[in-house]
């Protein structure tokens, strides 16, 4: 397993990060605990979580991943061997702090939950996991207006943040900070009262990455370049949307898709390019999900890739992808599949 460097820290992370939030839903505590175990002696030593998981979010299963990892991390005593990284959630959850947005008391009440849960002293990469001005992720991409937003309240919220995290640094609770689902002015907000106020410095950015959704290639791009902020690229594999399963309407029972009661990145737009994903998988002989994570790999702003699984026959292929490499030919298709259909909503 390869190691890449975590933004501009010393800390080497994993290509590939273990992702889990589906544990406490589709999976239980003992494959949660056996699917750390697996990636583990597989080299991984990167997972993620936040306190919002399992997914889809309920009150029920609110932090019940957190939960998971931290029995995990105290049956096995193993803390020192994994770099975690969690998030606090938004607003509009009303079982998640009464729904009340992001800002700094907000941002300690859920840390102190987070440490709790997952039992331990201190997270690795703490994230916002979606800014509170609204962003463009999640479906969000038809309705995203930047001109409805009130610099005098955005501004502020972010220093405020910022400042949190601050404290938090200095309290040992956290390591290092990052953001989740952020454009490259909201980054560029972070990284500038960083370096005016000597705040902490945004380390990565985990945003949305695969053959469906490539907006990182354009402004984000450039600014990991030069400000050596990585992406952790969440659901490379369009939320198992490029597996092909979710076709012709379909929602297999236990998939994510049956459970939320639709298979959001599977419709009429995205459909004719996930065919030609997986037509072109056949005609090379690959698996097309170890294709799709194979392929996130290969951008050199990328941080690490961050998989799921609800079987370890998944786990397995997922993993296995990091060894695969795609030849320039395989390569000079996926580009010309994405030129044919370059934006799915």
């Amino acid at each position: 397993m390869k190691m890449r460097k975590l933004g501009r820290t010393d800390v080497q992370v994993s290509e590939i990060c273990l992702g889990t939030m589906t544990w406490g839903l589709q999976n239980n505590e003992a494959d949660g605990h056996e699917q750390m175990d697996y990636a583990l002696a597989e080299g991984i030593n990167f997972f993620d979580t936040a306190e919002m998981y399992a997914v889809p979010p309920s009150a029920e299963t609110f932090g019940k991943t957190e939960q998971i990892i931290g029995t995990w991390f105290e049956a096995r005593k193993n803390r020192d061997k994994v770099i975690l990284a969690s998030k606090v959630a938004g607003g509009g959850r009303p079982w998640v702090r009464g729904g009340k947005g992001i800002d700094g008391p907000s941002v300690r009440e859920a840390i102190e939950g987070s440490l709790r849960r997952l039992r331990t002293d201190y997270i690795d990469l703490y994230q916002v996991h979606w800014p509170r001005r609204g962003h463009y992720h999640f479906e969000g991409s038809w309705d995203y207006n930047p001109f409805k937003q009130n610099r005098d309240e955005v501004v502020p919220n972010i220093l405020e943040v910022l400042e949190v995290m601050g404290e938090l640094v200095k309290e040992g609770k956290i390591r290092y900070f990052g953001l989740s689902n952020e454009t490259a002015w909201g980054t560029m907000q972070y990284l500038k009262f960083a370096e005016q106020k000597g705040l902490p410095r945004v380390q990565t950015i985990q945003n949305e990455y695969n053959f469906l959704r490539r907006y990182y290639d354009l402004d984000l791009a450039e600014l990991a370049h030069h400000e050596d902020i990585g992406l952790l690229a969440y659901s490379p594999l369009a939320a198992g949307a490029l597996s092909g399963k979710y076709l012709d309407g379909k929602l297999p029972p236990g998939t994510r898709g049956a459970i939320a009661g639709g298979a959001y990145r599977n419709n009429r737009l995205t459909e004719p390019a996930i065919r030609a994903y997986l037509a072109l998988a056949r005609k090379h002989g690959l698996d097309v999900n170890q294709m799709a994570i194979a392929f996130c790999l290969t951008k050199p702003f990328m941080t690490s890739v961050i998989i799921g699984a609800t079987t370890m026959e998944q786990l397995k292929v997922n993993i296995a992808a990091a060894d695969l490499t795609l030849s320039d030919a395989v390569l000079a298709e996926i580009q010309e599949i994405f030129m044919q259909y370059p934006r799915t909503l």
